[in-house]
């Protein structure tokens, strides 16, 4: 079930500016046609482009003092359960899904090209399309307000990926589990420096019992320890402040939202960038041995399903029983352990998400449910269009300028407007595809990477 167009060319992803490579045609550097689409990679990215809300909805519409209320709460209830299991099998996997595909993407857009004298060259095209991308992503942070958008840093990453287009798919897995272990260790530094801090302020307590007197380098450390073990806890009058802005007008949240944003991006950037550069590396390789261009044997996908949630899920949950609800109370969880969950949690969100992409391409392949493979292809295709929309209609939904619902629904609610936007993208996708060629930002995104208006209507 090789997807691929008569030619033999396979489509571009989030880069889409596949060429046929025919020897007659004048220019090979043109948007991909709707024939030469892979429709198993559509399908996956369908798929991860519904997943992110899932992830994404908890910052949409619910103040974050809710997440403390679930760590030192009781283990029960419905909140608690669509936490631990949105938790446990989505967290990071979606945008895991998301950045492997940006990464095939990026192979994709290299092979079959031909350039001509005069024309720009294929990296030209590749970088104008990141700096649109970059552009989008500013507009979706700082118009939409939205302040948890990729596209931002899809774009920054997606210019380091060039340099390494040519590399075999086994030197792009040793760079991706290099990331791996510059992550692994960073977070374990981190780990070193908060349970040092936490042994000073034991050292110094203790000495303040048997009523010793304390050297300025102890009470140092008291004040220290006590200040962030106050920053766990959610402050009642920043939180109030939240609230109130978040159901306030759109001036309002944009003035708030410009040093959340710009703090944000700038955090991200340092911290965590490296997940995605891991993704996109290892979503390179994968597409060089034809994972996601449903070209491996049934049983391959069937160990790697096996394996991933096998091995992962169980990981999953001790980070989340034993590491993340264990954060309510941090001063016992850096008694007790000497490394963080969270430093494996690199290697439980590849292995899901490998679990993940197994399942959709086993059911893909069967052709049991043909027409939902169809509709998620049709949100795949427009995943950039999809992608935005779910900023304009959560906004709207949320925030004060629109229906305000803002903290108003409890965390298993949020659910149901999920479920909801689903439901709309995945037939709204559907429709729209009958009478054009791409989604509307596509369109534009296109337009903008080659400076010409693309032929929009079938």
């Amino acid at each position: 079930m090789d997807q691929h167009n008569s030619s033999g060319t396979p489509q571009s992803l989030v880069i889409p500016m596949q060429g046929t490579g025919g020897a007659g045609e004048q220019s090979t550097v043109r948007p991909v046609t709707r024939a030469e689409r892979i429709k198993s990679i559509d399908t996956i990215r369908g798929v991860a482009l519904l997943g992110i809300l899932m992830m994404n909805i908890p910052g949409f519409g619910i103040n974050w003092d809710f997440f403390y209320s679930i760590l030192t709460g009781p283990r029960a209830g419905k909140d608690y359960y669509t936490f631990a299991i949105v938790f446990v099998f989505f967290e990071g996997t979606m945008r895991g899904l998301f950045s492997m595909l940006f990464g095939a993407g990026m192979v994709l857009f290299m092979q079959n090209k031909h350039e001509l004298p005069g024309r720009p060259t294929v990296a030209e095209y590749y970088y104008r399309r990141l700096l649109w991308l970059v552009l989008f992503g500013v507009i979706n942070a700082f118009v939409l307000l939205w302040p948890g958008d990729i596209l931002f840093f899809y774009g920054l990453c997606g210019m380091l990926l060039f340099a390494f287009r040519k590399l075999s798919p086994k030197w792009l897995v040793v760079i991706a589990l290099t990331c791996v272990a510059f992550g692994m260790v960073k977070k374990q530094w981190d780990w070193n420096e908060t349970r040092e801090k936490r042994e000073s302020y034991t050292e110094a307590m203790a000495a303040k019992k048997e009523k010793k007197e304390l050297t300025p380098e102890q009470q140092g450390a008291i004040k220290m320890w006590m200040e962030m073990e106050k920053n766990q806890k959610p402050d009642t009058a920043i939180t109030n402040e939240n609230l109130r802005k978040m159901q306030s007008g759109y001036g309002t949240i944009f003035t708030y939202f410009i040093p959340r944003n710009a703090g944000g991006e700038i955090w991200y950037m340092y911290n965590e960038v490296w997940d995605l550069l891991v993704m996109m590396f290892l979503g390179m390789a994968l597409y060089l041995w034809g994972f996601f261009s449903n070209r491996l044997r049934t049983s391959t996908y069937v160990m790697w399903l096996l394996i991933g949630y096998g091995i992962g899920v169980p990981i999953a949950w001790a980070i989340f029983d034993k590491g993340f609800m264990s954060f309510g109370s941090m001063g016992l969880y850096a008694d007790s352990w000497s490394s963080s969950h969270m430093v494996f949690a690199e290697f439980r969100r590849i292995l899901i998400t490998i679990g993940h992409a197994s399942l959709v391409m086993l059911i893909f392949r069967s052709g049991i449910i043909p027409w939902l493979m169809r509709a998620l292809a049709n949100v795949g295709q427009m995943a950039f269009t999809n992608y935005l929309m779910q900023s304009i209609l959560c906004t709207l939904f949320f925030y004060g300028y629109g229906l305000g619902y803002y903290n108003k629904l409890k965390f298993h609610q949020l659910y149901y407007v999920v479920f909801a936007v689903w439901i709309f993208q995945l037939i709204f996708s559907s429709i729209w595809l009958r009478y054009f060629r791409f989604g509307p930002f596509e369109w534009l995104w296109r337009s903008l990477t080659y400076w010409k208006k693309q032929p929009m209507k079938l």
